[in-house]
């Protein structure tokens, strides 16, 4: 709770909240300020949250009207942001989508199910002939890389009892740590693919335009102007995983020198400094980061 706090000299944040507020019949603000824990642990209010914290600071920014992104991208739900951000999707329809992935996502897994764990200290190539194997010996359990998240640091997802067989076998192989993730659903892996048949009857009601910005989608790490190709892609990327390792090397092999994140938390530019150590990340935690990130990104003449 609190985690908006440090944005009160931006107005334009409240006023995207009182926005959301609106189009879902519910006060989000107060939620986020006062709880209770519970409802904002609820996948049907996490990611909404996660999505309007992200564009309001998004937002934000862009008031102090100093530079404009030559790329975007987001992680995982994130790419809904970036979406929003790019021009290609209407904020409202956005919070309307992802509220209704959460839910899709939810009912797609039965409770106790579905795992997610996060491997670190073995390389890809390990990671996944560990999930190949545990498939293969395992009685119809399944078990998938989800996030490419830096070299040395991949989730893994599936039935839960796969997950643990993973976890174990990476240790075996001499993973640094394997740490079973705090989360109901198994993201990014095939067990997402009936909520992804939901999603896409979903998305066809849904507008969507060209990015004005280009933006790498997650789960095939390339830019699309088409949105019906847009569309495929991001309903691909609820049982796929997310490629952010080639998505920052892309980056920064096109002379990007600079990565801001936007929102309250910086897990994100810790990524991108493992992945490039040519990137500086710049993670906009609160109104005072906004103005730093803002002073540096200035053109200069």
């Amino acid at each position: 709770m609190g985690m908006m706090d440090g944005y009160a000299d931006f107005p334009v944040v409240r006023e995207t909240f009182a926005e959301a507020s609106d189009i879902l019949g519910e006060d989000f603000w107060a939620m986020v300020h006062d709880g209770p824990a519970d409802r904002l642990n609820l996948t049907v209010n996490t990611q909404p949250l996660m999505l309007m914290a992200g564009v309001a600071v998004y937002r934000a920014w862009n008031t102090l009207g100093n530079v404009s992104p030559v790329f975007m991208a987001g992680h995982s739900l994130g790419e809904y942001t970036a979406l929003v951000a790019s021009g290609a999707l209407a904020f409202e329809d956005a919070l309307a989508l992802v509220r209704f992935r959460a839910e899709v996502m939810q009912e797609g897994v039965p409770e106790g199910t579905g795992a997610m764990a996060a491997i670190l200290g073995l390389e890809d190539e390990v990671v996944r002939a560990i999930c190949d194997e545990v498939t293969h010996s395992s009685n119809g359990q399944l078990l998938e890389p989800a996030n490419f998240n830096s070299p040395g640091q991949i989730v893994i997802a599936g039935h839960k009892d796969a997950v643990l067989r993973g976890m174990e076998m990476a240790k075996s192989k001499g993973a640094q740590r394997a740490i079973m993730l705090p989360v109901s659903i198994p993201s990014h892996c095939s067990l997402m693919r009936q909520a992804a048949e939901r999603m896409r009857e979903r998305l066809q009601g849904v507008t969507l335009g060209t990015p004005k910005i280009p933006l790498l989608q997650n789960a095939d790490v390339q830019q699309h102007e088409d949105p019906e190709t847009i569309k495929k892609v991001l309903i691909k990327q609820l049982f796929s995983p997310v490629r952010w390792t080639e998505i920052i090397r892309f980056f920064a092999a096109a002379g990007v020198t600079h990565m801001v994140e936007c929102g309250p938390g910086k897990v994100l530019s810790g990524l991108n400094k493992r992945i490039s150590a040519n990137l500086q990340s710049l993670a906009m935690t609160d109104g005072a980061a906004i103005r730093s990130a803002s002073s540096i990104l200035v053109p200069r003449e």
